[in-house]
């Protein structure tokens, strides 16, 4: 049995723990071999004996639960502002280019326009902020008061809007952070954030699993997040990141909403005519019997859906009855219904 510690810099601080690598051979074939992995029992990361149990001696994440003090002390603030808040959805991609920041911003708008919902949006792509180009806010500067940092307003339907896109001098600037940065300004834009009342925070993630997930999950625990919405397009190397995802749920206890599949098809603007660009449609809904998850719909590539996001445009109010707007309007329904 061969033990193998990981430096708490490559865990999540949440689950500072190690790992077990158990390779066993039989004299007769040495290329037969099982591994296994285990998490410390009783580890008190989460608890202010973090780094001073004794259960604590020899592991390599001590000094880093010493330094963080084990509880968050952010961590009520921020229970705070989040409990005023009814329903906490986490958007995820498991592939970049799947159009989830179209999603998440489309999404919200259908919320706050068909059932007349206060809804706010928080864009997590720390690098590569498209939320505020979506929500047509580009250019407004985010302004501190008394009681936290006053979110952006889109002019559609009111929803609230915080991106670090609007905290840039220069939106060409590039944001070269490291997580523990990147895990402090998300922290802020839930905690100092006066997001108010609302009935719908949506969270736009960047793809895959990393620092800006972890976070946000670790922060919205102790207020019962609705769960992930995840979305991708019929491909299957696409289709292959969202098992991904779904075990990254699963793992953090994150409920899974649904799965929405993107780009299922090409909609003909003139003759109305539905083409399948990619893999057969339906792929995504196979994948949701598979694992047992509610799928939430299939929106189509529609022109005019492009052109609005382009253009920060509202598809409600120019193309209300596009496709699309349609599409977004149905899965809509279906969530508030959930």
């Amino acid at each position: 049995v061969n033990f193998i510690y990981v430096s708490a810099t490559q865990l999540s601080s949440c689950d500072v723990s190690l790992k077990m690598e158990d390779a066993v051979s039989s004299a007769g074939d040495r290329d037969t071999a099982t591994t296994s992995t285990a998490t410390a029992v009783g580890c008190p990361s989460e608890t202010a004996m973090a780094g001073k149990a004794d259960v604590c001696r020899g592991c390599p994440g001590k000094e880093l639960c010493l330094s963080q003090g084990g509880q968050d002390a952010d961590q009520k603030f921020i229970d705070v502002r989040m409990n005023a808040v009814k329903r906490k959805i986490i958007v995820l991609s498991g592939k970049g280019g799947v159009g989830k920041s179209t999603v998440a911003a489309t999404l919200a708008m259908a919320l706050a326009k068909e059932e007349q919902a206060k809804v706010g949006i928080v864009d997590l792509d720390i690098c590569g902020p498209s939320i505020p180009k979506l929500m047509s806010v580009e250019g407004m500067k985010v302004v501190n008061s008394p009681y936290g940092w006053n979110p952006l307003i889109s002019p559609y339907h009111k929803i609230k809007v915080m991106s670090v896109g609007s905290l840039l001098q220069e939106s060409d600037n590039a944001v070269v952070w490291r997580g523990p940065r990147k895990t402090s300004l998300i922290k802020r834009f839930i905690k100092d954030t006066f997001w108010g009342k609302l009935d719908y925070l949506i969270f736009d993630t960047p793809p895959g699993t990393s620092d800006e997930h972890l976070s946000v999950v670790k922060a919205l625990a102790n207020t019962r997040p609705e769960g992930a919405i995840i979305v991708s397009t019929p491909q299957e190397v696409a289709l292959a990141t969202i098992r991904k995802e779904i075990n990254f749920c699963r793992k953090l206890n994150l409920p899974v909403i649904g799965l929405v599949e993107n780009m299922g098809g090409f909609v003909c603007p003139c003759c109305q005519e539905h083409f399948s660009l990619f893999s057969e449609s339906g792929s995504v809904k196979k994948m949701a019997e598979e694992y047992e998850i509610p799928f939430l719909g299939t929106i189509p590539l529609d022109p005019r859906l492009v052109s609005c996001c382009e253009r920060g445009d509202d598809i409600f109010q120019h193309f209300h009855s596009s496709p699309a707007a349609r599409a977004l309007t149905r899965l809509a329904e279906t969530l508030h219904r959930i």
